[in-house]
């Protein structure tokens, strides 16, 4: 049976944010995965001069980009897809599973405010859930999957590190799935499902699924959660 919360049901109406709240009311009680506190990355990147680049996937970008957006030291989150080429990089075209991206948000950060690894540690606690494969919640398909696009050596290295300290941690009740893989361009989604999370709340899917991500950086992240989102229609990062 089709999850009536996931993304393809809910269809054009939900990605215009018209869906009515009183259908969240009658859905399922249990909303987001439940967020897993980990430690951090015990190699990390050295705070550097000028702004940085992160680009992960974790399922639905709405969700991961509302995440990032209230994370400090993050001056730019931007959803759109990554692991194909640019003629595919069209949302249609991205949910068929056939393209090679994945939903992905490239973070722009000051690595003196936050590192690298600090952002990896955001993902893979409250962002999503990294033992889901080619998946997230009620969404399926390679395109939803979990994955690291690295932009140097040292983020692999990084990423490749705190995985492996993850996995060793055990904090996780089943195996993570999460592939790290060089980043060979990101190309930003159309401008409706920039900023969605904050300009939807009572959207059903990302009131479900999303909004528990905040309340968890939140909790978890209290010294690095902000509570004004950093807006792509407002973000002054630049390349």
């Amino acid at each position: 049976m089709r999850n009536p919360f996931s993304r393809s049901a809910l269809g054009a109406a939900a990605v215009a944010g018209t869906i009515a709240l009183s259908w969240l009311l009658a859905g399922p009680s249990r909303a987001a995965e439940d967020a897993v506190i980990i430690p951090p990355p015990a190699m990390d990147a050295k705070a550097a001069d000028g702004i940085q680049t992160a680009v992960v996937a974790g399922g639905c970008f709405w969700g991961v980009q509302g995440v990032f957006q209230h994370t400090a030291g993050v001056l730019n989150a931007v959803s759109g897809y990554a692991g194909g080429a640019k003629k595919t990089a069209e949302y249609e075209m991205v949910s068929t599973g056939t393209t090679g991206h994945a939903e992905s948000v490239e973070i722009k950060f000051d690595p003196k405010q936050i590192s690298y690894g600090k952002i990896l540690q955001i993902f893979f606690s409250v962002a999503h859930d990294p033992t889901q494969l080619d998946r997230q919640g009620p969404d399926t398909g390679t395109q939803y999957r979990s994955e690291i696009f690295t932009l140097n050596d040292e983020q692999k290295k990084i990423a490749d590190a705190y995985i492996v300290q993850l996995k060793a941690a055990g904090v996780y009740k089943k195996p993570i799935v999460t592939k790290v893989g060089t980043l060979e361009g990101f190309f930003p989604a159309e401008a409706y499902h920039q900023d969605y999370l904050t300009r939807h709340p009572n959207q059903p899917y990302i009131a479900h699924y999303d909004i528990p991500k905040i309340r968890n950086l939140k909790t978890i992240f209290a010294d690095t959660y902000v509570e004004k989102p950093t807006l792509v229609s407002s973000a002054k990062a630049t390349d």
